[in-house]
């Protein structure tokens, strides 16, 4: 199968070896072009950004981790610009195929990673998850997709959007693998499962799937998540802008007209606005825990299914904002996520989320839970 341009930059034979040996041996690793790989320029999804970028000497530590344990990069995926959006249509490089609903987007911004999992050209996408970017492709690609516990894993040699939220995740086919991936990068902690399942939006039938009790739950956040998700995009943009702003400033035009108006919305974000923003999610993300307290977990949609190819510049912002309300409460109070696929055609997966540190134990739910039919 030759290599297509809208899912990678650029793709080897391996594109970088394996420098150890170890649990991951010959998994084939698709890169999102935002990590640090020896030798390549970073992307970050926009050709402009490219033409300016030098090669990096040294490996992001994720991708060192994984290689050193024997996986192998196959190239660099493409992701939306600067990973600032949910779509995974990329107005330089064309949206990569969603095999699973050709008719639909991958969803993003690890959309490139993503497509190159569910084609087969790739074992793992590694990717980055911001306010959902590994969880809303794995989740319309009928694939499972990991967003751990906030600065679990390191982001270093990774370009940042909002280091508040930003994270590495990865994608994958099968539970087993993403357990695997986790082995490697996640730092010990434990791995005893819930005792129930807290579920919202209607996902008490999928939940029920993991072999634990599951109880009905109402949030108000989810409920009416205006707030959280004004208060998560004031300080999302207002990070990013201070990371990039300047750039975007000098480079006029060099955007998509969303993503560019996403970045200069942070500019008009006062510090006062900020500040009371952190201080409503820090709240909101307290009376989460509460809830879970440490035998619970939370079931919610992953959002999906992605939006078809053509729909118009409206239509895709309302199926963002709806893809925000599935996404952003992990995001914002920096918990760890697990997404699996749920069978539906077009797929739309449910996630789960768990208190911080539960890691280890969100995978081994989810590894045992697919064991059965080899998922």
């Amino acid at each position: 199968m030759t290599a297509d341009p809208a899912v990678w930059r650029v793709k080897g034979m391996p594109l970088a070896p394996a420098t150890g040996s170890g649990p991951l041996d010959g998994v084939r690793l698709a890169v999102k072009d935002l990590f640090a790989v020896t030798g390549f320029a970073v992307g970050a999804g926009n050709p402009t950004w490219l033409a300016e970028a030098l090669p990096v000497a040294a490996d992001a530590p994720a991708v060192a981790r994984l290689r050193s344990a024997g996986a192998v990069v196959e190239g660099i995926a493409h992701t939306d610009e600067f990973a600032y959006s949910l779509s995974g249509a990329n107005v330089h490089y064309g949206a990569p195929p969603n095999p699973a609903a050709p008719d639909r987007v991958t969803g993003g911004s690890s959309s490139g990673p993503a497509s190159a999992v569910a084609i087969g050209q790739a074992d793992v996408g590694l990717g980055t998850d911001t306010s959902g970017s590994v969880r809303v492709p794995a989740s319309c690609c009928g694939l499972f997709g990991f967003r751990p516990t906030h600065g679990a894993v390191p982001t270093d040699g990774v370009m940042p959007l909002a280091p508040s939220f930003d994270t590495v995740g990865w994608i994958t086919r099968d539970a087993a693998t993403l357990r695997a991936v986790g082995g490697v990068l996640l730092p010990e902690g434990p791995a005893d499962p819930p005792f129930e399942v807290l579920a919202l939006g209607g996902t008490a039938s999928a939940a029920a799937r993991l072999r634990r009790p599951v109880r009905a739950v109402t949030l108000p956040t989810w409920d009416d998540p205006d707030e959280l998700i004004l208060a998560f995009r004031h300080v999302q943009s207002a990070e990013a802008w201070r990371a990039y702003g300047s750039w975007v400033q000098a480079h006029p035009r060099r955007l998509a007209g969303d993503v560019e108006a996403r970045f200069r919305f942070g500019s008009t974000v006062s510090a006062a606005q900020e500040a009371s923003a952190r201080e409503r999610i820090a709240a909101w993300r307290a009376e989460l825990l509460d809830l879970l307290g440490t035998g619970a977990w939370l079931a919610l949609p992953a959002g999906g299914p992605g939006h078809h190819r053509d729909l118009s510049l409206a239509g895709r912002d309302e199926w963002r904002r709806a893809t925000l309300r599935c996404s952003v409460p992990a995001s914002a109070y920096g918990l760890p996520s697990v997404c699996v696929p749920t069978g539906s055609s077009p797929p739309a997966g449910i996630a789960l989320v768990g208190p911080p540190g539960s890691d280890r134990a969100l995978l081994a739910l989810v590894a045992a839970a697919f064991a059965e039919d080899g998922a």
